[in-house]
């Protein structure tokens, strides 16, 4: 007995070799563009960043138009019927960007404006798309804005007071009152 234990010990028999393979490392990173995206939200009013579109740059200007688009990874919307979506339709005019009213998107403040002058100067600011609005082209653009240092007044109301206030003074100096 003894012998076969020793012959079981120097040779165990068939073996078997496994290849250990890492698993692909699993992502539980969010993307940064999931933290503007509302979860289960209406497909149509999600932020431009949430979705990719495919964009017809030669609509007519002006007119309404409409896009193809699909949901980003990580996104989940619905529609009317509260439905799951990933491909969707949206509705918009067709302008690009710097085209927008100016309520429909946000620019930088200039620090350079002092004074009221004539003609009004103007100062460059970048300006930003606000998040649900959707249009063509670069979501941030440069533009050229009048500056806009009043004091609370509006510019028109700023200058006359200011030519005011000089009259006055020009009137106290010649009159030669204190």
């Amino acid at each position: 007995q003894s012998q076969a234990l020793a012959q079981s010990i120097k040779d165990p028999g068939p073996t078997r070799t496994f290849t250990v393979v890492p698993r692909a490392a699993e992502s539980t990173e969010i993307p940064p563009y999931v933290m503007k995206c509302p979860s289960n939200g209406l497909c149509s009013r999600l932020p431009a960043d949430c979705i990719d579109c495919t964009t017809n740059f030669s609509c007519i200007y002006g007119k309404p138009v409409t896009f193809d688009c699909a949901v980003k990874p990580s996104v989940t919307c619905v529609d009317q019927d509260f439905k799951s979506q990933k491909n969707f339709i949206i509705n918009m005019t067709c302008r690009f960007c710097w085209q927008l009213p100016e309520t429909d998107y946000e620019c930088t403040n200039s620090t350079s404006c002092m004074t009221v002058s004539c003609p009004r100067q103007r100062y460059p600011a970048n300006c930003t798309v606000r998040d649900h609005v959707h249009c063509l082209g670069n979501r941030t653009f440069p533009k050229m804005l009048y500056c806009n240092w009043t004091g609370g007044y509006k510019w028109s109301t700023a200058l006359a007071l200011s030519l005011q206030v000089q009259v006055g003074v020009h009137v106290q100096l010649t009159v030669g009152l204190p």
